[in-house]
């Protein structure tokens, strides 16, 4: 289920990725952290979401490949629809994660204010693995082994970030 960043979540840390036209790297981020947010049973705590630095295709699917390269590493993007990031959002979002330096360009020009801008990172800077490297390619304009390529990228990246995270996420939840 994709939520509304702008929607309270009682105490959650909302996270928005973001790439150009939120039907291939984005969702792929998106749907990616949330399973494993999911999976360590902090779902109550984290909220992920997605979304594009442009409008054109704000209310369509995930790009089919999207959708195929996460089947086959079993995750469901079906029901993903594209939506522009709207700068009132900073206001409740912990972290914005732009998947290239465009984005990140965009979404600081955006921004309101320096915290807003802090709030924005880009994706592979979570990952030593990745260091020196900025920018998740877009795939959108390549073949299926492109998309799968990213997704694992995606994946790696996500991972890294997650580590980083979830010990914050754990000393947040309440002790039953």
């Amino acid at each position: 289920m994709t939520s509304d960043p702008a929607e309270p979540q009682d105490q959650a840390f909302r996270i928005c990725m973001v790439c150009t036209g939120n039907i291939c790297r984005s969702p792929m981020a998106e749907i990616v952290l949330r399973d494993l947010v999911e999976k360590a049973g902090l779902s109550d705590r984290v909220v992920v979401t997605s979304a594009g630095t442009g409008e054109w295709h704000v209310g369509e699917h995930a790009d089919p490949r999207t959708v195929s390269a996460l089947e086959r590493q079993g995750f469901d993007g079906s029901g993903h629809r594209a939506r522009q990031f709207d700068a009132s959002w900073f206001d409740s979002l912990d972290l914005v994660i732009a998947l290239d330096r465009s984005h990140e360009r965009v979404l600081r020009s955006w921004a309101r204010s320096d915290d807003d801008r802090q709030k924005v990172r880009l994706l592979l800077g979570f990952d030593a693995d990745y260091a020196g490297r900025s920018d998740v390619p877009d795939p959108y304009y390549s073949d299926e082994a492109m998309f799968d390529s990213v997704l694992a990228m995606v994946e790696h990246s996500c991972r890294a970030l997650f580590r980083q995270l979830e010990p914050a996420f754990r000393r947040s939840t309440p002790v039953l």
